[in-house]
C-alpha cells in the first residue's frame, strides 16, 4: 500500500474528524434553548430573584409583563452532569458548576434537566448501571420581548457536549 492509497488516507483522516467534532460547540434555539435556561436558571446563583422569575414566567407560557427593551438576559453555566441509574429505576440527580459554586438537583427537576439535554441532542455517555447525560460553557440568551412575539425567536445557547 502506498502513501497516496485513498484508503490509507481515509483511515488516518476519520479519527481526526471524530475528534475535532467532539471539540465543537454546539447550539440551540427556540423552545429547546428556552427550556434549557429556566432549567438551569432555577438553581443558578448568578441570577437575581426577579431574573429567575422572569425566566420562570416565561417558560410557563406567561410572557404578559413588561421588561426593559434594550435587556437580555444571560444564563451561564460551567459544567452540567445529569445522571440516571437503569438499574436503581428512581435514582436521577445532576450537579451544575456555576464558578465556585455548585448546585444539586434530584428527581423530577433532575429529570427535565436531563431530558432536555437530550433533547438539544447531546449524546449520552454510559458506564456500570448509570446513563449520563452533560455539557459545558453553556451560555443562553434570552430577549424576553422577542419571545413576547410569538414567533419562535429570542432563545439561543451555545455550549460544549460533555464535561471538560
Amino acid at each position: 500500500m502506498n502513501a497516496r492509497d485513498p484508503r490509507r488516507a481515509a483511515i488516518l483522516f476519520f479519527p481526526l474528524l471524530l475528534a475535532s467534532q467532539s471539540a465543537s460547540a454546539a447550539t440551540a434555539a427556540g423552545s429547546s434553548a428556552l427550556a434549557l435556561a429556566s432549567l438551569v436558571a432555577v438553581a443558578s446563583p448568578l441570577l437575581s430573584p426577579h431574573e429567575k422569575r422572569v425566566m420562570a414566567r416565561l417558560f410557563g407560557g406567561h410572557s404578559n409583563f413588561t421588561f426593559p427593551a434594550n435587556r437580555k438576559l444571560s444564563i451561564k453555566v460551567d459544567a452540567v452532569v445529569c445522571r440516571a441509574s437503569n438499574v436503581d429505576i428512581t435514582s436521577r440527580s445532576c450537579k451544575l458548576a456555576f464558578g465556585a459554586a455548585s448546585a444539586n438537583l434530584s428527581g423530577r427537576e433532575a429529570h427535565e434537566l436531563y431530558a432536555t439535554i437530550a433533547e438539544a441532542d447531546v449524546p449520552s455517555e454510559g458506564a456500570a448501571g448509570s446513563i449520563f447525560e452533560s455539557l459545558s460553557h453553556l451560555v443562553c440568551t434570552i430577549d424576553p420581548r422577542v419571545i413576547a412575539q410569538r414567533a419562535g425567536g429570542g432563545a439561543d445557547c451555545t455550549f460544549d457536549p460533555g464535561t471538560p
